[in-house]
């Protein structure tokens, strides 16, 4: 019979302050097989570990379990510390005696008997454990960055200051994302057009970077290191190289839809620039919006276009390209304001969200810096800017705070100030939340300075009396109702996963959470990276975020591809399926229910693609025939270890 040593941890009081962690040591010494049993008060530490690795060779162990936290936190501590003993890595394994007992129970005499028993079916485990090797594949180095936005430009000049060729890939005609939208940011007051337009230009001339705007990623196929891309890049019915920006074409356009870069507070044609620093700098003949093309239906932009750059036979196209790395930034959208009926949104044109309120405030925006009324083009006078507006509201709308609203709020009260001398600024809120460098000051220069009116309490309706917007709320500093008569409203919307991203989630096979943005695989230790390996989040695709937040996760997440990038193979866990051919019958069972694509039938049997299996056994548990199974948690180990939890 294999020898195998238990080691049982103290974890301080974690463990010990709820289970009798000496007694599960006696026990296990009479388990059969068991030679050494020992506890340590901190077996993750170098003492702990020397303790490991001296009982190993003194006592000749085949096998080691270790009896502690999470194997998320410690596995591959304590197989790295077998390893220095002699073993091969997958002859140790962790039996979860915190997480799974000692945090879950109060009853010292109950939680000691199941702490037990786990650590017995880890001792089963091990004992019928395979020593295996790790699966090796080479990789492919470039990179592949999702979003355009100043998270996806971050990380794409990371990657590619590193020497790694990237490909950026926006879905609207030019990169930039939401910042490039803003008229000021906290808490300096500077440009954001400013300091994002010299990031767009480096990125667009970098060498190793190939930006790829109005295109979408179509399918994701392989695996870490070796990732097939389908990118859909959409025909923009004008040649870039020709063009030269003449702006005739627009001149002779007879169609005008809302223009989304301004929210819909002017139009744009339908063949037009997103905004005067867009990158690329060149036109798109939005078809959706255009009389037609087959057959032509208007045909001006052509006739005037004297360089001919506009090509009406431009034809979608399908571009693969192969990756070793996958950055996600697809950035955020506000929460749809045709939920804020309360609000008056829609209804009232005077009622604008915090991007609107941004562009009026910009001095490249439709009102050239002036901020009026869109009823009117009169300057308001009294405004006001409620908070949490759809954030922090489980009942009826989003259950989660935005994080940003408190500050661009403050932000926003301090720029109609600075343009409207004479104005009044309220602004209602729950509480201020103001963690950052420089924030709070900031919050107080809008109060004392500006002279901006915090109300502490909640808005229950906005509508409209004798052209102006009243506003009811409450107080609840001085428990009083308060009505306010206001010349504008502006709503600081809660933040949302962008429009299409949980579509391509989907498509990548990546986690998200209960609100709807992209799930990291552990909030504290891994907060860049995703379940899926080889795949990185950065800035508002994983929650709501500052720019100086996003573009430090964005370089945090290229930092991590780097990782990946750099090395000439990849190793993956070897604890993948296994196909007993002898007892498999082809049936596919096992190809209709694998996650990861990895079954495939071949000569009227399954075979499993090892790099692509993730070991989750779903198609073990679908096979009536027992025909496939993970290796080193066969059925034959799970009945033992069933059995050792039973006390059988």
């Amino acid at each position: 019979m294999k020898r195998t040593g238990v080691f049982i941890c103290h974890c301080g009081i974690n463990i010990a302050g709820t289970v009798d962690v000496k007694k599960v040591a006696q026990e296990l010494a009479k388990h059969p097989g068991v030679v050494h049993a020992e506890d340590y008060v901190y077996m993750c530490s170098d003492p702990g570990q020397n303790l490991i690795i001296q009982a190993i060779k003194e006592k000749n162990l085949d096998n080691v379990v270790v009896a502690c936290c999470s194997p998320t936190l410690h596995e591959t501590t304590f197989r790295n510390t077998s390893k220095a003993g002699g073993l091969n890595i997958f002859r140790c394994e962790i039996a979860n005696i915190r997480e799974q007992c000692s945090w879950v129970h109060k009853d010292k005499s109950s939680a000691t008997q199941k702490a037990t028993k786990i650590t017995k079916s880890a001792v089963e485990k091990v004992r019928r454990n395979e020593s295996l090797e790790a699966i090796s594949v080479p990789v492919t180095r470039r990179a592949l960055v999702v979003g355009g936005g100043i998270a996806g430009i971050q990380a794409a000049l990371d990657l590619g200051n590193s020497g790694f060729e990237v490909i950026l890939v926006e879905k609207n005609p030019s990169i930039g994302g939401h910042m490039i939208q803003l008229s000021e940011t906290f808490p300096t007051l500077d440009c954001s057009q400013c300091i994002l337009t010299p990031k767009m230009v480096e990125v667009s001339k970098h060498p190793k970077v190939k930006l790829m705007t109005y295109s979408e990623v179509q399918d994701v196929s392989g695996y870490v290191g070796n990732f097939k891309v389908k990118i859909l890049k959409k025909p923009t019915y004008v040649d870039p190289d020709k063009c030269n920006l003449c702006d005739e074409c627009t001149k002779v356009c007879p169609i005008v839809v809302p223009n989304e870069f301004e929210l819909g507070l002017t139009g744009r044609r339908a063949i037009y620039i997103p905004f005067p620093q867009a990158i690329p700098a060149s036109y798109t003949l939005d078809i959706k919006a255009c009389p037609g093309l087959m057959p032509i239906a208007c045909g001006k932009c052509a006739d005037v276009c004297d360089v001919k750059a506009i090509d009406y036979d431009m034809k979608p196209q399908i571009i693969e390209e192969e990756v070793g790395a996958i950055i996600l930034a697809t950035g955020y959208d506000l929460y749809d304001k045709a939920n804020m009926a309360e609000y008056g949104y829609g209804k009232y044109a005077d009622v604008l969200d915090g991007l609107q309120f941004e562009r009026l405030c910009s001095a490249s925006g439709p009102t050239k810096g002036q901020i009026l009324r869109p009823s009117d083009h009169k300057e308001p006078k009294e405004v006001v800017f409620i908070q949490c507006s759809g954030s922090r509201d489980p009942e009826n709308h989003c259950a989660y705070c935005s994080k940003i609203c408190c500050m661009y709020t403050a932000k926003h009260a301090m720029l109609y100030k600075h343009h409207v001398h004479d104005g009044q600024a309220y602004i209602f809120y729950i509480d201020i939340r103001s963690g950052g460098k420089g924030y709070e000051e900031f919050v107080q220069r809008a109060v004392e300075e500006d002279g901006v009116l915090y109300l502490r309490g909640k808005v229950s309706k906005v509508f409209e009396d004798k052209g102006k917007l009243k506003v009811w709320g409450v107080d609840t500093l001085t428990g009083k109702h308060i009505e306010i008569t206001a010349d504008m409203v502006v709503l600081a919307q809660a933040m949302r996963p962008a429009q299409g991203a949980q579509e391509l989630a989907k498509k990548l096979k990546l986690a998200m959470d209960k609100d709807g943005f992209l799930a990291e695989a552990h909030p504290k230790l891994r907060p860049v990276e995703s379940v899926t390996s080889g795949m990185f989040l950065a800035g508002a695709a994983q929650a709501p975020k500052d720019i100086p937040e996003a573009v430090s996760q964005a370089s945090g997440a290229a930092a991590k591809a780097v990782t990946i990038l750099s090395q000439e193979r990849l190793y993956h866990s070897p604890t993948v399926a296994k196909v007993l051919s002898n007892l498999c019958t082809g049936c596919g069972m096992c190809v209709q229910v694998c996650p990861y694509e990895a079954i495939a039938h071949k000569d009227g049997k399954v075979e499993v693609n090892e790099v692509l299996c993730e070991g989750c056994g779903t198609c073990s548990a679908t096979c009536l025939r027992a025909a496939i199974q993970v290796k080193n948690l066969t059925l034959h180990q799970v009945h033992e270890m069933i059995n050792a939890c039973l006390g059988g």
